[in-house]
């Protein structure tokens, strides 16, 4: 191995400042600004976020260590010193959002209505009516196993929420451990009681005891003629990551499956939660059965999973929620609506197809505020109906259930047109959902593939083939998200809808080069990884380096959900060395330490998280006074440069590339972002301020209540 890209003082470590930005994640919890539901939605965000990354991360950690791995990481750790570092960043967290729903949040949520009870606080008729209900439709699904010499210890599934049960034989005094399984996946984690019972006026909105409570509270059913001398809740999190080696299209989809079934089972324990109040002789019961090291227990004062908060996004109280939005359509197509014809909203001869539409100029789209469904939806509802359109290809890494995105797919196979989707099936925890999609798609007539050999196709592109006065016009969509309606709304992304030529060429060679035998080498327009995308990118940095060394000024500025690749990292501190002055707004894992004398004094990082997930890539360039922009969905990490298919494009009308200098000026600008401090560390400028002013500002924009800067 030759040096390393950049000092290991100068590198922060990628998985503590993942934990920095779950720590800002949970900053929104905790913010008093957030309103009561949202603070149950972002706390159950920054569970869900753990969840995933003791799975991957922390498992791919203990996986190293278990192997004898001895290199360092790029922070000059070893796993070992990982892993301790990660539970002594972690735990204080875990305290502070327990604190805030035990003391804050339940409180809160009490004054209007909302009332989180302990089964131990039920009034007597609420009781009965939770003992019933447990009798009736809780009961007959629980399995209570025993562990004794005749039962060995049984198989706790991945995030499964448990009850340890010591009960004991009266006749023998003989006390025996068991486990019950919280059905918690197919059971509300909240068990609602009828406000009518609970005496108080007015009634509460809405009554609710935790689920595993109920089973707690009603071992005595389950375990006849035994005396119950105590329950204790646990949960365990296994190692759910996938290890597949790339082989032939057939053999990928079964080695899927195979790893699927294994993920449910699940791998080895990463994580052991337990209550904090229970026994440590119960506590080694479980350590021992379940074959747990002592650093990946974690005790928590409260409940466990809370995850499960989101659910109460669907108690009837908008005033405790975001306001609601809905996005637009953009103005560009506005006259290309069919629904609009069907509504009667437009005539027939205002109407004009979404290929004139596109002809007359490139569409930029900015989601969730130009709506998905009216923009790309409509763009392939249209492809699939069109006589004209011959072909459509495109890729598929993420998609929602019931997708209108696949429907259009299969309807336009049906419509006799050729249809290509490339499935992406390695996309991390939908590949299951990603296998039945294709097998769909297959069943339809639509031509399923599987991408490149060895790497993860993360791009996201849209083909369609049109003849028109006998000549062959491409129209083209490239974005930053993933083709998924429900995600749409909920995260940032940028999109280009086009017809140029060269545009249209890079897409048919990139669809040749993940379809057939291409080895493609450079492109018109598009930066695609692996092929151009690194050298591309480090090419437009050193551009920036020289126009600083000649005097002219320099300056970058990016945004991105995470950077990590050291090489980009280096090359960045030694453009801020060189003058260029570079700011980059990043959601996410910044590995670069900004503002270190003399190394990177001309670097500024802001992290913004709103109510929306910030998704989209931007990669601004001033080119001496001749800008250039570019976006794309590869962020600057080595998978991203290295190990996947992704496609970065110019932004090259004057007019859009203005829109989203505008953006990006919004993002720097945030009064609510946070900015990094050079140890890695985050600091909110106005904590009581308004958290989401970007977005907030946007929305407005949208809904016409600010002028657009372009």
């Amino acid at each position: 191995m030759g040096e390393p890209a950049v000092a290991a003082e100068l590198y922060i470590n990628r998985e503590l400042s993942w934990i920095d930005f779950n720590r800002r994640v949970l900053a929104q919890a905790l913010n008093e600004h957030t309103p009561l539901l949202e603070q149950a939605k972002f706390s159950a965000i920054f569970s869900n976020n753990l969840d995933e990354f003791f799975m991957v991360r922390v498992a791919s950690l203990k996986s190293q260590l278990e192997a004898g791995v001895t290199s360092l990481s790029d922070d000059g750790r070893t796993p070992l010193q990982q892993l301790e570092a990660i539970q002594e960043k972690l735990r204080p967290l875990l305290d502070l959002q327990q604190q805030h729903y035990r003391h804050s949040l339940k409180n809160q949520l009490a004054e209007y209505g909302v009332h989180l009870i302990d089964y131990a606080n039920l009034s007597n008729r609420q009781r009965q009516w939770v003992d019933h209900t447990f009798q009736t439709a809780i009961f007959p699904v629980l399995t209570p196993l025993a562990v004794d010499p005749a039962h060995p210890f049984p198989f706790v599934s991945n995030l499964s929420l448990n009850v340890a049960a010591l009960v004991r034989d009266p006749d023998t005094g003989q006390q025996q451990f068991a486990r019950v399984k919280v059905p918690q996946k197919i059971l509300p984690r909240f068990v609602e009681i009828p406000s009518d019972l609970s005496g108080k006026r007015p009634k509460p909105v809405f009554t609710a005891v935790p689920l595993e409570q109920v089973v707690a509270f009603n071992l005595q059913l389950l375990f006849p003629g035994m005396t119950i001398e105590g329950h204790y809740f646990f949960r365990v999190t296994r190692d759910a990551d996938l290890e597949l080696r790339d082989l032939e299209a057939d053999d990928l989809m079964e080695a899927l499956q195979e790893g699927l079934r294994k993920r449910r089972k699940g791998g080895e324990v990463v994580r052991l939660e337990v209550a904090d109040e229970m026994p440590d002789e119960v506590i080694h019961v479980l350590m021992d059965g379940m074959h747990v090291e002592a650093q990946d227990l974690y005790r928590v004062n409260g409940p466990l999973g809370l995850d499960d908060l989101m659910s109460l996004l669907a108690i009837p109280l908008p005033q405790l929620k975001d306001k609601p939005f809905q996005g637009r359509t953009v103005p560009a197509l506005a006259r290309a609506q069919r629904s609009h014809l069907d509504d009667g909203s437009l005539k027939e001869e205002d109407f004009q197809s979404i290929f004139a539409a596109i002809r007359q100029g490139d569409v930029l789209l900015h989601h969730p505020y130009d709506l998905f469904a009216t923009s790309v939806e409509e763009f392939l509802n249209q492809a699939a109906d069109d006589p004209l359109v011959l072909a459509i290809k495109m890729t598929l890494y993420r998609t929602s259930k019931d997708s209108p995105v696949v429907a259009a797919l299969i309807r336009a196979a049906e419509n006799g047109k050729q249809v290509m989707a490339l499935v992406e099936l390695k996309a991390r925890f939908d590949e299951d959902n990603n296998i039945q999609w294709a097998r769909r798609l297959e069943r339809s007539g639509v031509h399923v593939v599987y991408g490149v050999l060895g790497l993860k196709t993360h791009t996201k592109i849209l083909l369609v083939v049109r003849k028109e006065k006998q000549i062959l016009r491409s129209y083209v969509h490239i974005g930053t998200g993933n083709y998924n309606s429900r995600t749409s709304s909920l995260y940032t992304d940028v999109g280009l809808l086009t017809s140029h030529t060269d545009f249209g060429q890079d897409l048919v060679e990139l669809f040749n080069y993940l379809t057939g035998f291409s080895k493609q080498q450079s492109f018109r327009k598009l930066l695609v990884a692996p092929v151009t995308l690194r050298k591309g990118m480090e090419a437009l940095i050193r551009r920036e380096i020289d126009s600083a060394k000649a005097g002219q000024g320099g300056q970058i500025r990016a945004k991105m959900n995470a950077l990590v690749d050291p090489a980009i990292i280096a090359l960045l501190y030694e453009a801020s060395q060189a003058g260029v002055k570079i700011e980059l707004v990043i959601r996410g894992m910044c590995c670069l330490r900004p503002g270190v004398e003399g190394i990177s004094d001309h670097i500024q990082v802001v992290s913004v998280i709103g109510r929306f997930l910030e998704h989209s890539r931007l990669f601004w360039f001033a080119n001496g006074g001749n800008p250039e922009m570019y976006f794309g969905s590869a962020d600057w990490m080595p998978r991203n440069l290295d190990r996947r298919v992704e496609a970065v494009a110019p932004v090259e009308d004057p007019r859009l590339r203005g829109q989203l200098e505008d953006l990006l000026d919004l993002y720097l600008s945030d009064t609510g972002a946070w900015h990094m401090r050079s140890d890695g560390s985050f600091e909110q400028l106005q904590p009581e301020g308004d958290a989401f002013q970007t977005q907030e500002t946007l929305i407005k924009r949208w809904r016409g209540g600010l002028p657009s800067a372009s």
